[in-house]
């Protein structure tokens, strides 16, 4: 019972959260729906310290875009409120990787890989199109500061620095008892996902074939998958 009205303190306080993001243009309104929505099955099916681990994801990503706003504006690169598609591309796999967790132990790794695959992609996004020099991933080629599918030191260094954050917050939630495995496992699997973004991008997205969404949600399906098989 007691475990039960905490949940409920967590719902309410999703609730809020989910105003503050709608209310400060994070979101649009139906995106903050969504993520309240899978807020509320992650913490009545895996638990609320699943859910702060989604949570961190939200705030280092909302940091790392408002981060150089007036440099990204000028880039033509500021992507502003994000959209349904957004969430549901970067959240939908986590969260049914969460929904299961309790009865299959390798989700826990497919949550994981998911949530350090979509950390690692948007800092790698958002802090990479500060480095004046990317390269696009399947030619190496220089290209533009923002292109799809290009890559950087700035920006890979910084993805992988989130992904390792996500694993080691998962230790602290107590998602993974071992932390060199929760971190091993979150820097692999969002590396690998977050390169595969890129590849994505540059492949597909730069040819109008697939969008950015059809990208994010590939990439944390494989984040997720190398999750699974390395957990």
């Amino acid at each position: 019972m007691q475990a039960l009205m905490i949940n409920w303190i967590y719902v309410i306080i999703l609730f809020i959260l989910g105003v503050i993001t709608y209310r400060r243009k994070s979101l649009d309104f139906l995106g903050s729906a969504i993520m309240v929505i899978m807020g509320i099955v992650i913490i009545f099916s895996a638990g609320a310290n699943w859910l702060v681990l989604i949570i961190l994801f939200l705030v280092m990503s909302l940091l790392a875009t408002k981060y150089s706003k007036k440099y990204k504006m000028s880039l033509g690169e500021f992507e502003g409120r994000r959209t349904s598609k957004n969430v549901i591309s970067n959240g939908v796999v986590a969260c049914f990787m969460a929904a299961f967790g309790g009865y299959y132990l390798p989700f826990v790794g497919g949550f994981i890989g998911a949530i350090a695959t979509a950390t690692a992609d948007t800092l790698a996004s958002e802090i990479g199109v500060l480095d004046p020099h990317p390269r696009l991933i399947t030619t190496f080629q220089n290209v533009d500061p923002g292109t799809n599918g290009a890559v950087s030191t700035l920006g890979t260094a910084v993805g992988i620095v989130g992904a390792a954050i996500i694993g080691i917050a998962a230790f602290f939630l107590g998602i993974v008892a071992n932390p060199l495995s929760a971190i091993f496992v979150s820097v692999i699997s969002g590396t690998v996902g977050c390169f595969m973004d890129s590849i994505l991008g540059a492949l597909f997205e730069n040819r109008h074939i697939i969008t950015n969404e059809h990208v994010n949600l590939v990439a944390t399906i494989v984040g997720a998958i190398v999750g699974i098989l390395l957990i």
